[in-house]
């Protein structure tokens, strides 16, 4: 496993991140392929003996029983010292706004929630899940200062958000002397690209570190023409994302497989080693011991400049799909509030 700082944080991480969404409750999760806790913590033992020391979960996940279970393996396979946990937090609630509950008080609580989960005294990044707008960002910002102050998080990213909305936030966290967005985790791999027209050089120029979700885009990158899995026949979301672009993408598919074949190794590993080019550390979700293995593999694996050359050269333009092009629909609706008073920067 190769390890690198993250962003301008001290953080060292393995350069695959574990994504955590599959754990958790069965009965309380969306995905039918959901892990109970045996088989969670068989997971995240593997992923730790493959080097692996950035794990990835949400208040979301499974109603925080993502959250538990981490928890609960890491206080008994690994020093608190040794891993580096990021977890996320929702916008504030329709029932939080009519009560008045602030954006502080609103990172306040998830926060407070999310280290009851874990059973754990801080976090080691803290990441604004969804852009809410609805909620000023001077306020959110504020309320992560505090946690940064208080001891409860170390350090702080952001998710799901455009280039631009980054780049404010961090403007105004440093006018008012608060903490700043070191990561950003957003919508990235090989078929699905357009966090390359703003974000990669803003983060280049930033030094903030990219933590991509959905790296190997629901398993379509790690699966031939005509193979099938439980997920792609079962995820709802991830063929919201992909389906409508599947013939140009399967170009793209295609592609990989044959690269796998020419350098005896699993379309993982290509569409890893790939990404590892672009980025930091990927998030990869996992539910089987040889996932972890194929993540784990992908990061000594080395492609040529030909290799990125002729893997990148048939993409096309996507449109976003999912949760940013509700971060766009919500834009358009709302006003831009980024302090208090209404006050704009």
């Amino acid at each position: 496993m190769e390890y690198t700082k993250l962003g301008s944080s001290d953080l060292t991480v393995s350069r695959i991140c574990m994504g955590c969404m599959g754990f958790g409750d069965p009965e309380k999760g969306q995905h039918s392929w959901t892990l109970g806790e045996e088989d969670s913590r068989r997971i995240i033992r593997h992923g730790l003996e493959r080097g692996i020391n950035f794990f990835d979960t949400a208040i979301a996940y499974q109603s925080g029983t993502s959250e538990q279970y981490l928890g609960r393996a890491l206080r008994d396979l690994a020093r608190r010292d040794q891993v580096v946990v990021a977890t996320k937090f929702l916008p504030r609630t329709d029932e939080e706004i009519a009560a008045g509950v602030t954006g502080q008080q609103h990172v306040t609580r998830m926060l407070d929630k999310s280290l009851q989960n874990l059973g754990m005294d801080y976090v080691d990044l803290y990441i604004y899940h969804m852009w809410d707008h609805r909620t000023p960002i001077f306020e959110l910002l504020d309320g992560l200062n505090q946690a940064v102050r208080a001891g409860k998080a170390r350090y702080i990213g952001i998710s799901n958000c455009f280039a631009w909305q980054l780049a404010k936030a961090n403007a105004l966290a440093e006018r008012e002397g608060f903490a700043k967005f070191v990561s950003v985790q957003g919508h990235y791999n090989l078929i699905f690209r357009e966090e390359e027209r703003e974000m990669v050089p803003l983060c280049r120029e930033e030094n903030i570190a990219l933590t991509p979700y959905s790296a190997l885009a629901g398993g379509r990158l790690s699966k031939r023409q005509g193979e099938d899995s439980r997920r792609l026949r079962e995820d709802s979301y991830a063929r919201l994302k992909y389906n409508a672009t599947a013939q140009q993408d399967g170009r793209i598919i295609a592609r990989v497989a044959e690269l796998a074949d020419a350098r005896g190794v699993s379309m993982t590993e290509i569409s890893l080693a790939w990404l590892l080019t672009r980025v930091d550390a990927p998030v990869v979700g996992a539910t089987r011991p040889e996932q972890v293995d194929g993540a784990a593999a992908a990061a000594a694996l080395k492609l040529s400049a030909e290799e990125c050359r002729y893997l990148e050269e048939l993409y096309l333009p996507h449109p976003l799909v999912g949760v940013m092009a509700q971060n766009t629909a919500d834009a358009a609706a709302q006003p831009h509030v980024w302090s208090t008073g209404e006050q704009k920067i």
